[in-house]
């Protein structure tokens, strides 16, 4: 298991930008696949960006075009969100994939995820 640590949170203005980084006890470069949730209170955690160990990203629609997700090292993955708007407001979650053989694509199925931070909130004003 691997401890997952995120930052850069904070509150900013519509039109604005962000970087949120996840910081892992070990390396997560071999993880099948990374990604970025996020859940606003009474919602379900919905996926946001993912990175597969096949090199392809996947975002969801209302963050197309506007967020990036890549690693900066080995133990590090980042979620660069440009153009925020207030429906980008809620907790962002970092997760890990497992670990299996091959390269794998990205997902964004919740369940698939072993391991996950604590989060870090993201508010984003009109």
């Amino acid at each position: 298991q691997v401890q997952l640590v995120e930052s850069g949170g904070g509150s900013v203005q519509a039109g604005g930008s962000l970087r949120l980084s996840c910081a892992a006890s070990s390396a997560i470069d071999s993880r099948n696949y990374m990604a970025w949730f996020r859940q606003v209170p009474g919602q379900e955690r919905e996926g946001v960006a993912a990175l597969g160990s096949d090199g392809r990203t996947q975002y969801s629609n209302p963050v197309k075009g506007r967020f990036t997700i890549g690693h900066d090292n080995a133990k590090n993955v980042y979620l660069q969100m440009k153009s925020l708007k207030p429906e980008d407001t809620a907790v962002y979650y970092c997760a890990a994939g497992p670990t299996r053989p091959g390269k794998w694509a990205p997902t964004l199925r919740t369940r698939l995820y072993p391991d996950w931070g604590q989060g870090t909130q993201v508010t984003v004003s009109s």
